[in-house]
């Protein structure tokens, strides 16, 4: 993987997260269910919004995040996302570049606004995800750089983003441009619900087109549809290539040619909040696959980069993690 200009792409949902602190109170006022992740109209999410406290605006979306953990660890990343010409998208697409990601996707002008998330995080850390997607379901083959995809040592595609029948053309068509170059590729399912909503066509990337695959607790049970997790791990054990599923504060589990590895997981003082555990995680592995180092140490990584992401609020490191790393004796 060393001709390659990046070591990661990822292509994604370009979301502006728009991160704030609320009590449970305002979680009942605007009729959100704690824990959850919805889905919001452009007028609903404007109410929220303009109900919310203080906030931190920072680009992002699950594969974004994933992308800007790895530049923080001194990787070679670029992102693959859809903005409009609008004042969230200059956001986006100044934040994420500030980071030392590469972004040149062209802005789209049809009418339709930047996709952003209201996070709404309590005093216990639990967040609330108000989600209005916006602009970046519109993604397409004429937003892709097939010659960026190429130069990638590993394509990163985020489940979410499969609703719509041009993105999941999209998918394909740099699946086939990365698989024409020698590139790997991963996959995260990304939410249980996507799941559902894509089962089949899930199952068929991972055993056809996809080289590594991310998926939780949650989401490995609600794609094999059992309550059993050894059940999906064994199940994810024959039909991807590699298979990384997170558990939380159980750890993860790395599955490799009849191997299991088990990466426990980091101490943290005080879980201050959730977002982007599991992107941050993704971060941290596909950083070490691609610089060639081994699977535990690739595990390691990953569960450093989630614990720092929730010991403070917002899905971007507050640390330099490839620094974090060296202290903690992982890279030298």
């Amino acid at each position: 993987m060393t001709d390659a200009r990046y070591d990661v792409i990822g292509i994604g949902n370009a979301i502006v997260d728009i991160i704030g602190r609320c009590d449970d109170a305002f979680l009942t006022k605007v009729g959100v269910t704690k824990g959850s992740m919805r889905l919001v109209d452009a007028d609903e999410i404007k109410t929220i919004y303009s109900g919310m406290g203080p906030a931190i605006e920072t680009s992002g979306g699950s594969a974004a995040n994933t992308i800007a953990g790895i530049a923080s660890f001194g990787g070679r990343a670029a992102f693959i996302g859809t903005i409009a010409n609008d004042e969230f998208g200059k956001i986006f697409s100044h934040d994420i570049r500030s980071i030392g990601v590469t972004f040149t996707a062209p802005v789209v002008s049809n009418g339709t606004p930047t996709s952003r998330s209201l996070i709404l995080v309590t005093p216990d850390g639990e967040r609330t995800m108000n989600t209005y997607l916006g602009i970046s379901t519109n993604l397409g083959e004429a937003q892709l750089d097939l010659e960026m995809i190429r130069a990638s040592s590993i394509l990163y595609l985020e489940g979410y983003l499969f609703d719509e029948p041009q993105a999941k053309q999209a998918f394909r068509s740099a699946l086939q441009a990365a698989k024409s170059a020698g590139r790997k590729t991963a996959l995260t399912l990304s939410d249980g619900f996507c799941v559902d909503r894509h089962r089949d066509e899930f199952l068929n990337l991972i055993r056809s087109g996809i080289d590594i695959l991310f998926a939780n607790e949650s989401e490995i049970k609600s794609l094999y549809q059992t309550d059993s997790f050894e059940f999906a791990a064994e199940k994810a054990r024959n039909d991807a290539k590699l298979a990384v599923l997170t558990r939380s504060a159980k750890g993860s589990e790395i599955h490799f040619e009849g191997q299991t590895i088990e990466i426990g997981t980091f101490p943290v003082k005080t879980v201050v909040d959730t977002t982007g555990a599991g992107d941050l995680y993704a971060a941290g592995f596909l950083f070490g696959y691609a610089k060639g180092l081994d699977l535990e140490t690739a595990g390691r990584l990953a569960s450093l980069a989630a614990s720092e992401i929730i010991s403070h609020i917002g899905a971007r490191p507050a640390v330099s993690l490839s620094e974090f790393a060296r202290q903690h004796g992982i890279i030298s």
